[in-house]
């Protein structure tokens, strides 16, 4: 499957590197391709990683993966698809949209919004079939999503029901045991899963090698 990233920082990075090794076609879209940093993750990354700028992964993907920092998301799916624009047609139209991105969870009153991220990410651009994945735990454990014989378990949710069954394919592809969390509407509650593993990680002093698995008899 061609696999186009919005961002290469460790969450984008590491998902891209383990589809990589898994034969997909990963492009990596990023404001600066020639990054030293970036070009170092590379050179581990094989055969079937390509870089170059957001528009260029964009049009590339079957599969768009947003992973972009959340301050920069409504700004760079604004300039990747302007509204009345026909890129929208080129680029996203009928796409699949992962959007593995958390709102910031702050202190402030004014970073909190009645609307998930997700359904606000699905109305920047609604020509595509969004499914919130892969932002319930650290990079780390997507890199490696495997405790002892546990595969742990990676929630979604959407809308769109040909959508979400590419989504848990990816997810299963690189280890994880993926798990319907029912509709779109639903990615607050994936979001505040988010919050969690960060108290826990953070404020518990847990560390960051922790992670949700769901058990049933």
């Amino acid at each position: 499957m061609k696999i186009g990233i919005l961002g290469a920082g460790n969450v984008g990075g590491a998902l891209g590197q383990s589809w990589a090794k898994k034969g997909h076609q990963v492009f990596f879209g990023v404001r600066d391709p020639n990054a030293p940093e970036l070009q170092a993750r590379l050179s581990k990354a094989g055969e079937n990683v390509r870089v170059g700028s957001l528009q260029e992964a964009t049009d590339f993907g079957e599969v768009i993966v947003l992973t972009l920092p959340w301050e920069a998301v409504e700004e760079t799916l604004g300039a990747i698809a302007p509204s009345g624009s026909s890129r929208v047609t080129a680029n996203l139209e009928g796409k699949i949209l992962l959007d593995c991105t958390n709102p910031n969870f702050s202190a402030d009153a004014e970073q909190y919004h009645p609307v998930s991220g997700g359904e606000r990410v699905a109305a920047w651009v609604p020509k595509t079939k969004v499914v919130k994945i892969f932002n319930t735990t650290g990079w780390e454990n997507m890199a490696n999503p495997q405790y002892g014989s546990e595969s742990l378990t990676m929630l979604y949710a959407g809308d769109d029901a040909e959508a979400k069954a590419v989504a848990a394919q990816l997810a299963t592809d690189i280890g994880f045991e993926p798990l319907d969390a029912g509709p779109l509407v639903n990615s607050g509650l994936l979001e505040s899963l988010a919050q969690l593993w960060g108290k826990l990680a953070y404020g518990q002093k847990l560390g960051r090698n922790i992670a949700f698995k769901l058990l049933q008899h």
